[in-house]
């Protein structure tokens, strides 16, 4: 904090498990074999996906970016919390802070552009397969990753400049354990209705516009599916998509919770712990959920 005309905030406390004082060395203890546990498997996909030869298809590369991904996702929050969760004093700078909104902004933005891709894989492989080489090459794989970490990181980079370009004078604590949109926002002296206009409606539109692309390209591929001939056939192909879908409806499921809903029913508890099961279990469950099925 600065003292002169007006206080500005130099850096945010958390205070996100602070109603958890006395158990946060136990979240501690279970937190960590579970990240440890997440990178562990992320890191087996990856490296046998690399190493596999047979694994270089559309398919897998996409699941390695993925797994890329979340990766980095959970680097950028959880080794924090941690250290937070036996630390005294739980602060960030204000940099460090917009650096890990920005991160964090990112790599959720690509991840459901992303999906989309992965989405569109499995339409070409069921719908098209005589063409799936020919229409999901190398270059066209490349190219869908490219475009989706475009996206996210122009997203990212609006929305992240939104919110610091706000004054910050009066509270520093924020009700969360990690530099989120809304208990950014909270604790802002005033922001604008544009500016939380355009906020809404680019958190809808990178839920929206993706889960819009996945679900065009499941009802391809279903009413191709129903039309094949043998149910062996037919659980195939649906074996084929179980594992994307399973991970589409967490991921939308828990963002859509947290970005889409009215200011008036946020509750910052809430928040908070809905946010441990995106940023700590989902990424426990995705690798899990693929290398069983795969």
């Amino acid at each position: 904090m600065e003292q002169g005309n007006e206080t500005l905030v130099r850096e945010f406390t958390f205070l996100g498990f602070s109603s958890l004082a006395g158990l946060q060395q136990l979240l501690f203890i279970a937190f960590l074999p579970l990240y440890l546990f997440t990178l562990g498997t992320n890191a087996i996909i990856i490296s046998t996906i690399m190493l596999d030869r047979a694994l270089h298809t559309p398919m897998y590369f996409f699941l390695a970016v993925l797994s890329c991904s979340e990766t980095c996702y959970t680097f950028v929050i959880v080794p924090k919390m941690l250290v937070d969760l036996l630390a005294q004093k739980k602060t960030i700078s204000f940099l460090g802070c917009a650096i890990q909104m920005f991160t964090f902004l990112f790599l959720g933005c690509s991840h459901s552009f992303l999906l989309a891709a992965m989405g569109y894989d499995r339409y070409v492989a069921i719908c098209n397969p005589l063409r799936y080489t020919e229409l999901m090459g190398h270059r066209v794989c490349v190219g869908l990753v490219a475009a989706a970490c475009a996206c996210g990181f122009t997203i990212a980079q609006i929305i992240t400049s939104l919110v610091f370009h706000l004054p910050f004078r009066s509270s520093n604590q924020l009700h969360h354990f990690f530099c989120d949109i809304s208990p950014v926002l909270k604790v802002a002296s005033h922001h604008t209705h544009l500016s939380q206009i355009v906020i809404i409606v680019l958190c809808a539109l990178v839920l929206v516009i993706p889960l819009l692309l996945i679900l065009v390209s499941y009802i391809h591929i279903i009413s191709a599916i129903v039309q094949f001939p043998s149910t062996l056939g037919r659980y195939k192909a649906f074996s084929t998509c179980a594992s994307h879908l399973i991970v589409v409806t967490i991921h939308y499921g828990c963002a859509s919770f947290i970005y889409l809903r009215l200011k008036s029913t946020s509750s910052s508890s809430q928040d908070a712990l809905i946010s441990v099961s995106y940023t700590v279990l989902t990424p426990l469950f995705n690798p899990l959920i693929y290398s069983l099925k795969k």
